[in-house]
C-alpha cells in the first residue's frame, strides 16, 4: 500500500454484475435512483424544471404537502401567515394549497411523467392543525379537533389521541413509545391512526393523490405514528407504491428507523450528520471507512441525504450556507453505495420560520433557476432572504447524477483516502471496477493525484464539468487535478 493512501477494498458482488470493457460503448446502461426534495416549489415550477431533471437522470422529485392547510393570516397566532410550516398544518384533504391547485398538480405530474421523473408527495397524516380555529387556504372553516368538509365532520374529537400526560397534551419526553406516538407535537391535533375510520380517511386522500398522477409518498413525522399503523396504511396502497418514512434517529430512544423498514424505505439522518461532519473536517479517512454497521446506521431500506428542510434550520447538517462543502458532500453521496440518494433544493432564509417568496395573494411565487447558481455565493454577498438557491443546479451536481445512473449497477470495488504530504489537503475516491471512478476533494487545497483505476488506458470526459474536460488514464492510474472541494467523475461510456 502506497504512503498516504488508506484503502478499503470491497468484495465484488459477482463477475456477472461487472460490465465488460468495450472502449467507447454505443449506449450506457441506466438505472435511476436519485431524487430531489423540492421544498416549497410550486406545482408549475416543478413542471417547468422536470425536463431538465429527467435529462440529467433524476428519478423522482418530492413535493411539499399538497393538501389544504391553515391560511396563517386567519389563525390569530401573531404570525403574518408567510411561515413555511403552515404547509404542515392540514385542515382538510382537498388538493388546494398555496403551492397550487388540484389541476396544476395533475398537470405537473403529467409533465414530470413525460420527462421520465416520478413525483412523490409529502403526506402529512400524523396530525391536523395546531391552532384553535381558522380558515383553510381553500376556504374551509375549522376548529381544533373538528375538521369539516361539505358541512360534515371528516374528523371530530373522537378521532384524535388524548394522551393526558401534560395540561396541553404535548410530548414531554422521548423515552416512551406511547408518549412519542400518542401525545401532540406542539399542539398539532394528533390523529388516532389505529382507528379504522382515520385509516380509511387517510387512505382515501392518498388514493386521490395517486389518481392525480402522484407515484409515491414521504410519510411526514412517521416516528410519531405507531409502526403497525403506518404498516396498515401502506398495505392499503397499490402494491409497489414507493413510501419513505421520516424517522429521525435519536440516541437511546425507543423508536428507531429499523422499526419501519419492513414496509417502507427510511431516510438515515445519522448518515447525513456524519458525512457532513467528516467533509467539514476534511476527514477523508473517515469517509473511506464509513460503514453503516460501524456507526449503527441502517444497512437495508436506507435512503441517504446531506440536508433537508429541517436539518438546515436546526444546524444538524451542512446547508447551503456551507457552500462548496455542501457541494463536496453531495458528490460523496452520489459516488457512494450507502443507499438511495436524495438531493435538496430550497430557498435562503435568515429566520428559521421564514417562508418562501409570496405573490400578493399569498400564494408561493414560482421558483426559477438561472443556470448561474453557484456555491461560491457564500463567499460573496450571500443570498437574499427568500431567494431560490437551486442547490441541485450547482456546478457538477446534475452531471454527477447522470454519471451515477450509468455506473451504479457496477459494484463498488474500492474506496480510498488520499492525502498530500504534510496533510495539506485530502480526497476520497470511489472505484467501480472497469466501469467508473469518482474523486472528491474534501479540503480547501488544490490537489494533484494519481488514482488507481481499472478503467482501460485512454482519455475520458469529466462528467462533473460541462463540455469534455479530459482526464487521462495511463498504466492503471488516472491523473486527477482537483480544485478545493471539487469532484471529478469518469466512466467508460464518456470518452471523447
Amino acid at each position: 500500500m502506497r504512503a498516504g493512501v488508506l484503502r478499503r477494498t470491497i468484495a465484488a458482488i459477482g463477475a456477472a454484475a461487472v460490465l465488460a470493457v468495450t472502449g467507447c460503448a454505443s449506449a450506457a446502461p441506466e438505472r435511476r435512483d436519485t431524487g430531489i426534495a423540492m421544498f416549497q416549489w410550486t406545482w408549475d415550477a416543478i413542471a417547468a424544471e422536470c425536463p431538465t431533471l429527467g435529462e440529467a437522470g433524476v428519478a423522482w422529485v418530492l413535493t411539499s404537502p399538497p393538501q389544504e392547510h391553515v391560511d396563517g393570516a386567519t389563525a390569530g397566532t401573531g404570525s403574518d401567515g408567510s411561515e413555511w410550516w403552515w404547509s404542515y398544518q392540514p385542515v382538510s384533504y382537498r388538493v388546494e394549497s398555496r403551492l397550487g391547485t388540484r389541476d396544476e398538480l395533475a398537470a405537473m405530474t403529467a409533465a414530470c411523467d413525460e420527462a421520465g421523473v416520478d413525483v412523490y408527495a409529502d403526506a402529512v397524516i400524523n396530525h391536523m392543525a395546531g391552532v384553535e380555529s381558522g380558515t383553510g387556504w381553500a376556504g374551509t372553516p375549522f376548529e381544533h379537533y373538528r375538521y369539516p368538509s361539505a358541512g360534515a365532520a371528516v374528523y371530530d374529537r373522537a378521532d384524535f389521541h388524548d394522551c393526558d400526560r401534560t395540561p396541553d397534551d404535548d410530548i414531554d419526553a422521548y423515552r416512551e413509545p406511547f408518549v412519542i406516538q400518542h401525545c401532540e407535537l406542539e399542539d398539532l391535533a394528533d390523529l388516532a391512526t389505529e382507528s379504522e375510520h382515520v385509516r380509511a380517511t387517510i387512505g382515501a386522500y392518498l388514493d386521490d393523490l395517486l389518481s392525480l398522477g402522484v407515484d409515491g409518498f414521504r410519510i411526514d413525522a412517521a416516528k410519531h405514528i405507531d409502526p403497525d399503523d403506518v404498516a396498515a396504511i401502506v398495505a392499503a396502497l397499490p402494491e409497489g407504491t414507493p413510501v419513505i418514512s421520516e424517522v429521525i434517529r435519536g440516541a437511546g430512544e425507543p423508536v428507531q428507523p429499523e422499526q419501519y423498514t419492513a414496509f417502507s424505505t427510511v431516510w438515515e439522518f445519522g448518515w447525513a450528520e456524519r458525512v457532513g461532519s467528516f467533509v467539514h473536517d476534511g476527514s477523508a479517512r473517515a469517509l473511506a471507512d464509513l460503514s453503516p454497521a460501524s456507526y449503527g446506521l441502517l444497512e437495508e431500506q436506507a435512503r441517504t441525504f446531506i440536508v433537508n428542510h429541517d436539518t438546515e434550520r436546526n444546524d444538524a447538517t451542512l446547508s447551503y450556507r456551507n457552500g462548496a462543502e455542501l457541494s463536496a458532500a453531495t458528490a460523496v453521496m452520489l459516488a457512494s453505495d450507502d443507499g438511495m440518494p436524495t438531493l435538496y433544493s430550497g430557498y435562503a432564509f435568515s429566520d428559521r420560520d421564514q417562508g418562501p417568496q409570496l405573490e400578493p395573494d399569498g400564494s408561493v411565487a414560482d421558483a426559477s433557476c438561472t443556470g448561474e447558481e453557484h456555491p461560491d455565493v457564500v463567499a460573496g454577498d450571500g443570498w437574499d432572504d427568500r431567494a431560490w438557491v437551486c442547490q441541485h443546479r450547482w456546478p457538477g451536481t446534475l452531471g454527477l447524477v447522470a454519471w451515477r445512473s450509468r455506473v451504479v449497477d457496477a459494484p463498488l470495488t474500492a474506496v480510498e483516502a488520499h492525502t498530500r504530504d504534510g496533510m495539506l489537503g485530502a480526497a476520497v475516491s470511489y472505484a467501480r471496477g472497469s466501469t467508473g471512478l469518482a474523486v472528491v476533494n474534501v479540503s480547501e487545497h488544490r490537489l494533484a493525484l494519481a488514482v488507481p483505476t481499472a478503467l482501460p488506458d485512454g482519455v475520458y470526459c469529466d462528467a462533473a464539468r460541462p463540455g469534455c474536460v479530459r482526464i487521462g488514464v495511463e498504466d492503471g492510474e488516472a491523473g486527477i487535478a482537483l480544485e478545493p472541494w471539487q469532484a471529478v467523475a469518469i466512466d467508460r461510456f464518456t470518452r471523447p
